[in-house]
């Protein structure tokens, strides 16, 4: 059984491991076979996707990612995480064109853990700084 200091150990590490430092390896470790990630599109939500997701539109959009985390939040098999991603957008970012400048994206995740391992994803992006970041580049 693991414990609440364990599970949040566990998405702290995958926030600085898979989204700091882009480490196929850990995701393979600690993300379950039957993962779902309920925010993306229906047909696109498991765990292969989830991983082209990072390595083909998070990843080169956004260069140089530091997470800042704010709060954490454990009860039972959850972990509710609110952070700030920290980047340079260098690509076009979920329909945002490129602009070259330091981004702010403030994102609140939760993670439902089993077996040790991230099984199911939740959460909310907000885009409101890096769309007038690009808005005022124009």
């Amino acid at each position: 059984m693991t414990t609440v200091s364990q599970n949040k150990a566990l998405v702290e590490r995958f926030n600085r491991e898979v989204h700091e430092g882009r480490q196929i390896p850990a995701y393979h470790e600690m993300v379950a076979p039957g993962f779902i990630n309920h925010n993306a599109p229906p047909g696109k939500q498991g765990f292969s996707d989830t991983l082209y997701f990072f390595e083909q539109v998070l990843w080169p959009a956004l260069s140089g990612i530091r997470v800042e985390i704010l709060d954490q939040i454990c009860e039972d098999d959850k972990v509710v995480t609110r952070k700030i991603l920290h980047a340079v957008q260098e690509q076009e970012f979920m329909g945002i064109p490129a602009s070259g400048a330091t981004v702010q994206i403030k994102v609140i995740d939760i993670f439902r853990i089993a077996e040790g391992k991230l099984a199911e994803h939740w959460g909310m992006i907000d885009m409101h700084d890096l769309q007038l970041q690009t808005n005022t580049t124009e």
